[in-house]
Formats: structure tokens, C-alpha cells, sequence
């Protein structure tokens, strides 16, 4: 009985630093976190609000852990545990140290991405640069994420003595399993290459409109491996993220999100172009969908039956362009009706009177 009595005693001492240990970790954050939120609570800038935001847990875990390590060791003079026992308390507490140091990194890059966001708004008029920035950053978060979490992985196993022992012999044969591996996963090497290829080249962006598999539509997200195109009937459409490195699409907003519109009209030749020029004209002027910028009715083409007039015009956006086109066509419409009844397109015949046979 004392034999069991005398092991379980020491153990209550160990546990009973270690606690402590963790109590005082705990309130040194608070206390820590405290005072860096009344620093930020005085600076102009938003970025370290942002950081104590997004760090404050993983940080506390952190803490906990690099206190609960040290105490481990510190405790070995002072407790007669054996040395398995201590060296599984230290190995555990090694590895939830190196998984709350990874939380703690992704949470920083968490923090840094929601300051530069905040700096640059997407939702305004004039967005072409806030919708490369917000791309990249998409795009580079998720590869620093799988980094830090392939890091993080290797980093526990090396933490094992016989995964050391074991990884110097995979080292040389390292070469060989180089090649498999790179030919297995050559498709997934090449997304991650594309993905990163958008992020640098930026053939799309974020709340870009463009036609892919005859769908219109706006990015909506942008992963490592697909794009998520949000099409005007609210479907979505997931793309490979190699398709937009390999096949060709339309891109409404590349440069900008200016656009030109056209609606086309066939009228009868007896109606007059220029009236119909000056309908335009005032239809744009009261329209709250025209930027004033492009204001043209051309005659683009002419058949046996009919005229092909052309009304062009601009608007700021894909989405504007497209109702102003639909306001333009249904008003011009009405105009020709009401002021030009017989202009709309008809076909012309010619009907002879056939003399009379005098021999029936």
C-alpha cells in the first residue's frame, strides 16, 4: 500500500506545480493583453487592434504551454516521478506548444489580412484595386496556411526519437521518392502553380464579371484549387482554377468596370434615323443608369425588309449596362410604335390584277 501511496503523492505534487504553473501563464495573459489593449485603445492605426483580436486565445495557449514546458523541467529535481513519466509530460506538452504556436501564426495572418482589407474597400464604385489586393491576399493566405500547417506536422514527428532515426534513412533514398511523389501528384503540383500564377498575374479577380462556359457571371471566390463563379441566376458555377490559365474567357472588368451596351432596333426605311437619334439621346439624359460618357445610334445594317440601327451606350458596371440596355430597347420600342406606326419591319409585296382570258 505505501508503495502505491508514495508514487500517487509525488504525482499530486507534480500535477499540483503544474497547475499553478498554468494559473499563473493564465494571468499573466490577461494582465499582458490588458495593457497591449490599452496601448492599441491609444494609436490611430487599426492593424495591432486587429492582431489582439485575432491572437488573444491562441496567444493565452501559448503561454500556458512555454510555462507548462519549463515547469515540466523544473519539477524533475523536485518530485520523484520516473523518467518515463516525466518525459511523456514533456513530450506532450511539446507538441500542443508547436499546435498553438501554428494557431498563433495563421491568426496573425489573419489579422494582417483583415487591416489591409479594411484599407481597401470592394464595395465601391471604383473597386479595381481593392479587388487585387483582396485576390492576393486570398489566394496567399491559404498557401501560408498549408505551410504552417506542413511545418507544424513535420516539426511534431520530429519530436519522436524513432521518427528522427527513421527520417535519416528516408533522406537517402530521398531522390527516388522524390520522383514518385512528384509524379503522383503532378496534377495537384500544377494547381498549386496556377493558383499561384492567378495570384501574381491576376487574369481574375475578385468580383470580376466574365463569361465562362457561356454563363455570365462575377468571381465570387477564388481557392488553391477551384473558382467559385456566382452566375445572375444566383447559381453557382466551380471551376478548375487551371481553366483559367489553359482555356480562354471574357473578362468584362480586366482593365475596368466600364462597359459599353448596345441594343438593336429594326425599323421600316420610311423611318426617320436622326428622330429616333434625338429619342436616344433623351431617353440616356433621364436615365439614372447612363454615366454620360457614350451616346451613339448607328445604322449597322440594311435588308430587303428592314434597317438594323444600333444604340450604344456606357454605363459603370456589367450589371448597370445590362438594365440600361433593356430600359433603352423597351423605350425606343415605344417611341417607334406611337410616332411610327407603319415603321415597324414588314414585308413588301407586289399585287397584280390579272386581265381576263377572253378565250374562258
Amino acid at each position: 500500500m505505501e508503495n502505491l501511496i508514495g508514487p500517487l503523492k509525488e504525482l499530486s505534487y507534480f500535477f499540483a506545480i503544474i497547475i499553478i504553473a498554468a494559473g499563473i501563464a493564465w494571468a499573466g495573459h490577461y494582465i499582458l493583453f490588458m495593457i497591449l489593449k490599452r496601448l492599441a485603445g491609444r494609436t490611430k492605426s487599426s492593424v495591432d487592434e486587429s492582431l489582439i483580436r485575432h491572437c488573444y486565445r491562441p496567444a493565452r495557449w501559448t503561454l500556458v504551454f512555454i510555462v507548462l514546458l519549463f515547469a515540466a523541467r523544473l519539477a524533475t529535481p523536485l518530485v520523484e516521478i520516473s523518467t518515463e513519466t516525466l518525459s511523456l509530460f514533456r513530450q506532450l506538452f511539446s507538441l500542443l506548444l508547436i499546435i498553438s504556436i501554428s494557431w498563433l501564426v495563421i491568426k496573425i495572418t489573419y489579422g494582417i489580412r483583415d487591416y489591409i482589407m479594411s484599407q481597401y474597400r470592394i464595395d465601391v464604385a471604383d473597386n479595381l484595386d481593392a479587388r487585387k489586393i483582396h485576390t492576393q491576399l486570398k489566394v496567399l493566405i491559404r498557401i501560408v496556411i498549408i505551410i504552417v500547417c506542413i511545418l507544424a506536422l513535420g516539426t511534431m514527428l520530429m519530436t519522436f526519437e524513432k521518427v528522427r532515426q527513421v527520417g535519416t534513412s528516408i533522406l537517402a533514398s530521398a531522390g527516388i521518392i522524390g520522383i514518385v511523389v512528384g509524379m503522383a501528384a503532378q496534377r495537384s503540383i500544377a494547381t498549386l502553380i496556377a493558383g499561384m500564377q492567378i495570384a501574381i498575374t491576376q487574369p481574375i479577380r475578385i468580383d470580376d464579371v466574365v463569361i465562362v462556359e457561356n454563363e455570365w457571371g462575377r468571381i465570387e471566390d477564388i481557392n488553391l484549387t477551384y473558382v467559385v463563379v456566382k452566375i445572375w441566376d444566383l447559381r453557382r458555377l466551380i471551376v478548375p482554377i487551371t481553366y483559367f490559365i489553359e482555356k480562354p474567357f471574357q473578362n468584362w472588368t480586366r482593365v475596368s468596370a466600364d462597359l459599353l451596351g448596345t441594343a438593336y432596333l429594326y425599323v421600316d426605311y420610311s423611318v426617320p434615323v436622326r428622330e429616333i437619334e434625338k429619342e436616344l439621346h433623351r431617353i440616356l439624359q433621364e436615365s439614372e443608369y447612363w454615366d454620360k460618357k457614350v451616346c451613339v445610334l448607328q445604322v449597322t445594317n440594311t435588308t430587303e425588309r428592314s434597317v438594323e440601327l444600333r444604340a450604344l451606350m456606357s454605363a459603370r458596371d456589367a450589371s448597370i449596362a445590362w438594365n440600361l440596355r433593356c430600359q433603352v430597347r423597351e423605350k425606343l420600342l415605344d417611341f417607334v410604335r406611337n410616332n411610327y406606326p407603319d415603321g415597324l419591319p414588314k414585308v413588301r409585296a407586289e399585287i397584280t390584277r390579272r386581265k381576263p382570258d377572253p378565250c374562258s
